[in-house]
């Protein structure tokens, strides 16, 4: 087999994310003028330096439905933003934790016996 030419397919990458990082800016900055510059989540402020540090979150997780209205973003902080997508990740699982997807689940109840303990028979 010949070496294979990866020219063409390293132009594709590099213009599909020259256009999504454009479009991603657009968003960004038009979120950024509607919005007060506050995490949705934590409610932490940004100005300045740090405002690198808010992103643009699509409530839908659409990246590519970005209405006029801003009704589709939310401003999160980075670590916010990381979360709301974890969540929605797991989520998507079932919400199985790693020790349940693995078929290990605990088999202590702490509350077993609480009814007692609390009438004093325990």
């Amino acid at each position: 087999m010949g070496k294979i030419n990866t020219d063409r397919l390293d132009k594709v990458v590099a213009d599909a994310r020259r256009e999504m990082d454009a479009r991603a800016k657009g968003y960004r900055e038009q979120a950024l003028k509607m919005y007060p510059h506050i995490c949705g989540r934590c409610s932490r402020e940004f100005s300045g330096k740090n405002l690198s540090e808010l992103t643009v979150h699509h409530r839908d997780h659409d990246h590519d439905n970005n209405p006029a209205d801003g009704s589709n973003w939310e401003l999160l902080c980075l670590y916010c933003h990381d979360n709301e997508h974890q969540r929605q990740l797991e989520a998507h699982m079932g919400n199985k934790s790693t020790s349940e997807s693995k078929g290990t689940t605990a088999t202590q109840n702490p509350f077993a016996d609480l009814k007692s303990m609390m009438k004093g028979e325990g």
